[in-house]
């Protein structure tokens, strides 16, 4: 392992090294197939390693990640003066104005306070318009807009991605690749998978054992509720033509390096040395913490949500998908199965981790993401 990269970027190697550690334990364990990781900083991967069955090389979906990527397109079409948060999503997509969805504006939809939690749409029905706005128009609302946090997985970013296309005139797919990865330079970066990259794509698994009623309430938690994100929707990634929808809340495919280099743009606006991609003003408008007092429905804290994203905040921040060690300013949003990813401003840092084995426990899940982020956080004192 060659520490020059680290070392120049004033990283702790003992604490590295910890981190390392704990990202390759459990594909040394078994649990896992494979894992990729990766830190930036200053415009820079300094660390970007692959473990198990899987290589630098290798292509990972990301899932809910995503909603970050889709998020940052949006705030761009907000920047040029297209997009109020304010605008009732029905005056842009008419077709959305049906079942007493009339009245829910632009900014429920970033907040997972809209409504349709549950809404189904199958990804190949995205290329075809009539089925696609077919589906916004049978959508129905599971509780009153504005009334609550419900995470929305899937349904909200469908319509982020619709109001996109209507405001710039260009597939949100193509808006990604010409505002964000291009001026970024990201490499291995796709929202919409090319077919030539397929074999590329590490296989999805669950593995372990998941946790029943009893193991819940022996734990004193509660039992989640049954959403969409169910194993078969997740396996559906193994298909080629859900892959090429590049699902705008959860399908994502890329390197964990890739994955840091976005929101290295995100922490300095731009590319090292590149062109301003986004304005300060317009990450310090997005990144502002606006969710006020709604709170995760499960665990009853503050949700703490900018625009898109999820921001580390209080104490709380291991039940935000942070570490305790990052700062109160880190943003970012993690997936399915167990992906993370952030950037932290007090830092300059900027972590992701991504496996295909998505792990039926969500405890030991959740821990590993936590253990990961504390170690990452703390490369760096702040």
């Amino acid at each position: 392992m060659d520490f020059k990269k680290i070392e120049k970027a004033n990283v702790s190697v003992e604490k590295f090294r910890a981190l390392r550690e704990r990202a390759h334990k459990e594909v040394d364990e078994g649990l896992l197939r494979a894992a990729q990781c990766a830190v930036a900083k200053d415009g820079e991967v300094i660390w970007h390693e692959s473990f198990g069955d899987a290589t630098n090389n290798s292509l990972f979906p990301v899932f809910s990640s995503t909603k970050a990527i889709m998020s940052a397109a949006a705030w761009l079409v907000i920047q040029d003066g297209q997009l109020d948060i304010e605008e009732v999503v029905a005056d842009i997509v008419p077709e959305f104005a049906t079942n007493d969805k009339e009245t829910i504006k632009v900014v429920q939809l970033f907040l997972h306070t809209s409504g349709f939690p549950m809404a189904p749409f199958r990804p190949i029905e995205w290329n075809d318009r009539p089925s696609r706005l077919g589906r916004f128009a049978k959508w129905r609302l599971n509780w009153e807009p504005g009334s609550k946090f419900e995470y929305h997985p899937t349904s909200s970013m469908w319509v982020i991605a619709e109001i996109v296309e209507r405001k710039t005139g260009m597939d949100f797919r193509d808006f990604i690749r010409q505002r964000i990865s291009e001026p970024l330079g990201l490499k291995d970066f796709y929202v919409g998978l090319p077919d030539k990259e397929n074999h590329r794509v590490t296989q999805l698994e669950h593995v372990g054992e998941g946790l029943t009623s009893e193991d819940y309430a022996r734990l004193g938690m509660p039992e989640p509720p049954v959403t969409e994100v169910t194993e078969e929707a997740i396996l559906a990634f193994n298909h080629p033509a859900v892959r090429a929808v590049g699902v705008p809340g959860g399908g994502g495919i890329m390197t964990a390096a890739a994955m840091t280099l976005f929101y290295q743009g995100l922490l300095h606006g731009s590319a090292k040395g590149g062109e301003t991609v986004w304005t300060r003003d317009t990450l310090d408008y997005a990144l502002n913490v606006i969710s006020g007092d709604y709170v995760d429905p499960l665990m009853g804290h503050p949700i703490n949500r900018a625009l898109g994203v999820v921001i580390a905040g209080d104490e709380k921040r291991n039940l935000r998908g942070f570490g305790h060690t990052n700062s109160p300013q880190a943003f970012g949003h993690g997936g399915a199965g167990g992906q993370v990813a952030w950037a932290d401003p007090a830092t300059g840092l900027s972590f992701c981790y991504l496996t295909n084995c998505h792990d039926r426990n969500p405890i030991r899940m959740g821990a590993r993401g936590v253990s990961l982020s504390n170690r990452a956080a703390s490369l760096i004192e702040h």
